[in-house]
């Protein structure tokens, strides 16, 4: 398989420079991994992502997700020629997590000339599915 990056991400730079005194620094997600059609990230299942009954709140399962799709999205294009913006985000919650890590996967649905869909599914330390949001990236010229 051959990449979709036409800038592969750099994990370094997406937890230390993209991302500091934002919302993704405030909630801890982290990239973790990039694969030639992916990338991974996590988020803490703790106070900042709790909602009062003790369970990851679906806002900030959508943050995640957000923030993972856009990520992958932002490395696929060429940056000197567009920029990509948050469309549309959905999200389905299948499974409350109430401790540990939520772990989060992107992949492209479809890459177009205007628009992208990804796919984002988190996953609790156990592997299961808790979450699977599709979002949606207007691709627009500079």
């Amino acid at each position: 398989m051959s990449s979709i990056w036409h800038l592969r991400p750099d994990i370094d730079v997406m937890n230390n420079e993209m991302n500091m005194d934002t919302i993704v620094d405030h909630l801890g997600i982290v990239m973790t991994e990039v694969g030639d059609d992916f990338i991974t990230g996590t988020m803490p299942a703790d106070a900042r992502t709790f909602q009062p009954y003790g369970v990851v709140h679906g806002g900030a399962n959508v943050v995640l997700a957000e923030t993972i799709g856009s990520t992958a999205c932002a490395h696929v294009i060429d940056f000197t020629k567009y920029r990509c913006l948050g469309q549309e985000v959905s999200a389905t919650h299948l499974r409350p997590v109430s401790s540990g890590v939520v772990t989060g996967t992107a992949k492209p649905i479809h890459l177009g000339r205007r628009s992208h869909v990804w796919e984002i599914r988190l996953t609790n330390e156990q592997g299961k599915l808790t979450c699977i949001s599709k979002l949606i990236m207007a691709i627009v010229p500079n």
